[in-house]
């Protein structure tokens, strides 16, 4: 939850993660400048993971959900690129440092009875060879970016697409 002077840092790098996302969902920067001022819970944070031919996409398969980015709830004192970096450890066993650009900021219901969520998505390059591990129930894996993959979020995948596609024109712009 955010709110109070406690949580001031922490809603300064939410707020400019958003502005800095690459892409912008659900008009996600205009719910958060309402919401900010009232108390927030829960925040969201996932990694976009890629290859580096980027050519294939990291994802954990969710109880429910199918398959997505790993990711999940900020937890208090945390920021969501704090807790994106621990998700990521935790559902794959990926340790890696994100991409300084968020990939994304969105705002969705991840089950019907619970409130508008924010999140934010952030990027990471990550080699085929790095062993997975992550959390037993929900294995991670490897998808060709013009595989398809079951989600409860089919739009996402057109997302992650796209950006995995930017970071590869930017990545061949810069000359590597």
């Amino acid at each position: 939850m955010i709110h109070g002077e406690t949580d001031a840092e922490i809603l300064d790098a939410l707020v400019t993660d958003a502005g800095l996302a690459a892409l912008e969902l659900d008009e996600a920067r205009a719910w958060l400048g309402q919401a900010r001022h009232h108390p927030m819970e829960p925040l969201a944070a996932e990694v976009w993971v890629t290859d580096q031919a980027f050519g294939h996409v990291l994802l954990v398969k969710h109880r429910w959900r199918g398959w997505v980015p790993p990711g999940g709830k900020v937890e208090r004192g945390e920021t969501p690129r704090t807790a994106a970096a621990r998700e990521l450890a935790e559902e794959t066993g990926v340790r890696v440092e994100l991409l300084p650009r968020p990939a994304a900021v969105s705002v969705r219901s991840y089950r019907s009875d619970w409130p508008p969520t924010l999140g934010l998505s952030y990027a990471a390059i990550v080699s085929r060879d790095v062993p997975l591990g992550g959390e037993a129930g929900q294995p991670s894996r490897w998808f060709a970016l013009d595989e398809s993959w079951e989600s409860v979020f089919p739009e996402d995948r057109d997302h992650i697409r796209a950006h995995v596609r930017r970071l590869a024109a930017e990545h061949r712009l810069r000359g590597h």
